[in-house]
């Protein structure tokens, strides 16, 4: 491709990306493609010769956003967010076209002293501990993703509570970790593939307001010890994934110093609102944990994929992850100067991911990101004084930030065809969970273009297909 059909393709492309964006809610929320429509509509085997860019951007239209669920729909109301914010994509843009492969400091110096930078600005924003700054013994690391980083969390607990002999000779020894039974499913996952197995998890119940109670996470700690177990491993959630609910951390901080085990934070969607101050409070007791990791993919703005990693010494992380073979070995990096961040996660490989995150901070500024965030938590707000002054409906779980679980107060049958209706109809989709047993619904405010009035459509809907129900 030529520069000037760069230029021309480019322009064609921004076009075609200001329309979308722009014109979005024209488009079901909820992709209403059947599975297999999509792979049937294209051909079998690839072009024997180039095709045109406009013919390429016609099949974007016609075949490949019918079967698009829009993640930046500000009626997007599922799951938890995938912010792609206007800035952030500029940010990747520039990253895609540089093609920096920053493994090593002198692969893409800019590269890792931006990120430094930028983590340490986040760090500071979010009033982490002085540990996670990288002046002092940690620092922060962008991942692809908080289920990454957990694992990274898991292998330096692993080393650390075998003297770094685990990576030498298999994990032999009988370690035990415990998170939440709510905890999100990658820490299961992680688990298995770090070698310790899932029957060494432990699943520690939960309150009635669905997070952990410390003193059966001390006793299960306690009681492997005495089946002679080594507890190495504990995550505990700064909002959980099916209810936003905050782990008492201060507490689990506290038991996790007295038995010498890691405690890892997972602060993957609640973590942003920290930049607020009036949120910090979610936080309490963070000075305990050994890593901490948030999505800025998620409620930040930054676009797929920007997880935040922090860890209050990285020399445990180095060592459990750190190999230097001889192709890899230069000046730099062996002056001790620089940091080589293929040592602080399991891919060798990078991308220029701070750009978009350094965007999206210079752009919105703080000022600008914390009233987004206290915009989200005051219309969801808004939401649950709705919710609790209609007889018909029941707050499931205790609200948080941007998050309600709400039901009708009906069968599991009514509120699953509620929410499949509204899905069905494009204008808006949820996501449910279950909580003690019951069919739950969520709704999560969190979309970069969510304003009152898509919240008050929600909730307008809701409304008017439950009265259907009877």
């Amino acid at each position: 491709m030529s520069p000037e059909d760069f230029r021309q393709a480019a322009e064609q492309l921004t076009e075609w990306i200001i329309e979308y964006r722009t014109g979005i809610e024209r488009y079901p929320v909820k992709s209403q493609v059947l599975p297999g429509d999509v792979s049937k509509s294209l051909p079998a085997h690839a072009p024997a010769s180039g095709e045109s860019f406009d013919e390429v951007l016609k099949d974007v239209q016609k075949l490949i956003l019918p079967g698009v669920t829009n993640w930046q729909s500000p009626n997007f109301f599922a799951y938890f967010p995938a912010n792609a914010s206007e800035p952030s994509m500029l940010g990747d843009l520039l990253s895609s076209a540089m093609g920096v492969q920053g493994m090593l400091w002198e692969t893409g110096p800019a590269c890792t002293e931006l990120e430094i930078v930028v983590l340490d600005w986040l760090a500071e924003m979010l009033e982490l501990p002085p540990q996670f700054h990288s002046r002092n013994s940690g620092g922060g690391v962008i991942q692809d993703s908080a289920s990454s980083a957990t694992l990274c969390a898991i292998l330096s607990a692993r080393e650390r509570a075998t003297d770094y002999s685990s990576n030498e000779n298999g994990c032999r020894q009988s370690l035990t970790a415990y998170t939440s039974a709510h905890a999100h499913s990658s820490i299961e996952k992680d688990i298995k593939i770090a070698g310790i197995g899932r029957k060494n998890l432990r699943l520690i119940e939960v309150s009635d307001d669905f997070t952990m109670r410390p003193e059966l996470l001390e006793k299960a700690i306690e009681q492997d010890k005495t089946d002679g177990h080594i507890p190495f491993f504990v995550c505990a959630a700064v909002g959980t994934t099916s209810t936003l609910a905050i782990d008492p951390v201060e507490e689990i901080g506290r038991i996790c110093r007295k038995h010498n085990v890691w405690l890892h934070v997972d602060a993957a969607m609640a973590g942003s609102a920290a930049i607020c101050p009036e949120f910090r409070h979610i936080h309490k007791g963070i000075e305990y944990a050994d890593s901490y990791v948030f999505d800025a993919h998620k409620w930040l703005f930054t676009n797929f994929d920007c997880s935040c990693y922090y860890v209050a010494d990285r020399s445990q992380l180095i060592n459990a992850l750190s190999i230097t073979p001889e192709y890899l070995r230069n000046t730099a990096s062996e002056s001790g100067a620089v940091t080589d961040f293929r040592d602080w996660h399991v891919p060798l490989g990078r991308r220029f991911r701070a750009l978009k995150l350094w965007f999206v901070i210079r752009h919105y500024g703080v000022e600008g990101l914390q009233f987004h965030i206290r915009q989200h938590v005051e219309l969801t707000q808004w939401l649950v004084e709705k919710i609790k002054g209609d007889a018909r409906f029941e707050i499931a779980a205790p609200p948080s930030l941007n998050l309600v679980c709400f039901r009708l107060k009906g069968s599991d049958e009514q509120n699953q065809q509620l929410m499949t209706t509204l899905n069905k109809s494009g204008k808006m989709y949820l996501s449910h969970t279950r909580l003690n047993g019951r069919f739950v619904i969520r709704l999560c405010v969190g979309q970069t273009r969510t304003e009152r009035r898509h919240v008050e459509q929600a909730w307008a809907m809701i409304k008017a297909e439950s009265e259907k129900l009877g």
